[in-house]
């Protein structure tokens, strides 16, 4: 992928890099979506009632106030989803031997990134058979990263579990 020239240091190698399955990034807090319904299906009432009452009292205030309700209530049933898919075409993730670096942004691109030598945790969440969402933190437990919707995400939690024990963590299973 071309983009990585521009975001690498010299010498830096990429050891693993994928790209979010479209749809399940998308979708991924279709949750919103729901309580997003519920706040437009009101904000209409709302505007419907307020165009009658603006008629008939000869008030236009009344008719502009459940406007924020409307649009709020839009971009939580459908434009966050719009907008996920558009911002889908700029997102990269890369495992380096430096670094963890992911590449998002939907007007303008970011790059978040966190040292190998700073991770001590990371969680996967299955999220299909071949498809799940990786989560890591770091010493400095404010920072962390996280890898939404990749496919075989083994892949990429194989080569993190060799890197936590590279920092001197033990990741063996424990017996209860």
């Amino acid at each position: 992928m071309t983009i990585w020239h521009e975001i690498l240091a010299e010498g830096e190698r990429i050891d693993w890099q994928g790209r979010p399955a479209p749809r399940c990034y998308t979708f991924r807090n279709w949750i919103h979506s729901l309580f997003g319904v519920v706040i437009l299906l009101a904000a209409i009432c709302w505007f419907v009632l307020a165009v009658e009452l603006g008629q008939t009292e000869q008030n236009v205030l009344l008719v502009w106030m459940p406007l924020p309700f409307l649009l709020a209530g839009f971009y939580l049933s459908v434009g966050h989803l719009i907008l996920s898919r558009f911002e889908w075409e700029r997102v990269y993730y890369a495992l380096t031997d430096q670094r963890l670096v992911a590449t998002r942004g939907y007007f303008r691109p970011r790059v978040d990134s966190v040292a190998l030598a700073e991770i001590v945790w990371f969680e996967l969440r299955p999220l299909g058979d071949q498809l799940g969402t990786v989560r890591v933190r770091c010493r400095d437990l404010q920072q962390r990263l996280t890898i939404s919707c990749i496919e075989y995400p083994h892949k990429l939690t194989d080569l993190l579990e060799v890197v936590i024990q590279g920092n001197g963590i033990d990741v063996s299973p424990r017996s209860e």
